[in-house]
């Protein structure tokens, strides 16, 4: 299982808005849903994220334990 809270949590930090994140990230709306309900996503769309955002994977998912 994965979260992506600490996506959130970094937008927050950035002062970065979920529809902002779309546009620098150039990510779907589906995607974004897809992140939303913390289902899997691609790791090329995780890189895109990390990219825009300037930041690590760490800072964007984190794998919980079952």
């Amino acid at each position: 299982m994965v979260t992506y809270q600490r996506l959130w949590e970094t937008l927050k930090k950035k002062n970065i808005r979920k529809h902002d994140l779309m546009k620098i990230a150039d990510i779907s709306s589906t995607t974004l849903t897809k992140l939303n309900k913390n289902e899997i996503v691609a790791l090329t769309v995780l890189i895109k994220i990390c990219k825009a955002l300037d930041c690590q994977i760490e800072d964007v998912v984190e794998i919980m334990e079952i």
